[in-house]
């Protein structure tokens, strides 16, 4: 019975990371329309909203909700999560829409990495020799790729740390994920409906262009944007944390290969080797990961 337990557990965390790991395909038809980045960001927001509302009467989690309303910090906090996270929608919708995949797949190669500097920053965890040398490695990368290489990573600089602080924030305010997301996206709508007005105003608003193909990413993107995230809080409680950690590099290795592959990005030599010292780095952390899943 655990072992089946744990299949389960491992398969929808599998289903997550891959899903988001093809993200740039899902939104690839947007690549192809003359939507800016912003205003696919403040549509996925609303559909997201309205798929998350319509979740939370299947799942009745909308006490929660309506309960996070009446109390102010619990809203403050929420208020900077749901910031953090349109910023990082929308700079990875930009990298997406500006052909910048290979640079969104390295913040999310970071990203794990970003957090056990935050763990060490804010919570003052102690780091171990593994993960010294990981984070030498992904910094050295880093600033290869700002100096020799003459490309500040500013996409995957954001990404990794719009995450890592949402991440960091949502602790101090710990709900269901498919609530959580909702009282975010709900926040965040009134803004985003606002600013689709601005550009309906101005005449700038980019819908009615949209082929079939494009509208129905547009609409499926609450349930594209929602659903992922139901299977990793499904997955995240079945399976170790370690096992977990492991698996999250799932997503950005289909990312970098997406990119790479199937949408023609170029890796010159002198970027490929600040990527490199990035993986060295996330192997270390790996390979640390593991010995410690061993012992236990």
């Amino acid at each position: 019975m655990a072992f089946n337990i744990k299949l389960k557990g491992w398969h929808y965390a599998f289903l997550c990371y891959a899903t988001w790991g093809t993200f740039p395909l899902y939104w690839y038809p947007l690549n192809h329309s003359a939507m800016p980045a912003d205003q696919i960001l403040a549509q996925r927001i609303v559909w997201s909203a309205v798929f998350a509302i319509f979740l939370l009467f299947v799942f009745k989690q909308g006490k929660a909700v309506l309960h996070a309303f009446r109390q102010p910090r619990i809203l403050a906090v929420f208020f900077t999560s749901a910031f953090l996270i349109a910023v990082n929608w929308l700079v990875y919708l930009w990298a997406l829409v500006n052909r910048h995949v290979l640079d969104a797949s390295l913040g999310y190669f970071i990203n794990p990495l970003f957090n056990v500097f935050l763990g060490w920053l804010v919570f003052k965890e102690k780091l171990n020799k593994a993960q010294l040398l990981a984070l030498a490695s992904a910094t050295a990368g880093i600033l290869w790729l700002a100096v020799p290489a003459g490309q500040i990573p500013w996409v995957a600089l954001l990404l990794a740390g719009s995450f890592g602080f949402y991440a960091l924030i949502r602790k101090l305010a710990p709900m269901e994920a498919l609530a959580g997301l909702a009282l975010e996206t709900l926040l965040l709508s009134p803004f985003a409906l606002a600013y689709l007005g601005f550009c309906a105003a101005q005449n700038t608003l980019v819908f009615s262009q949209l082929d079939g193909l494009q509208l129905a990413v547009l609409l499926g993107s609450g349930a594209a944007t929602t659903i992922p995230l139901l299977w990793f809080a499904m997955g995240a409680r079945q399976i170790s944390m370690s096992l977990l950690g492991m698996l999250q590099y799932i997503s950005p290795s289909l990312q970098f290969l997406c990119g790479f592959l199937l949408l023609g990005e170029e890796l010159s030599t002198e970027r490929l080797i600040g990527y490199v010292l990035v993986w060295i780095g996330v192997a270390i952390f790996l390979r640390a990961m593991r010995m410690k899943a061993e012992k236990t």
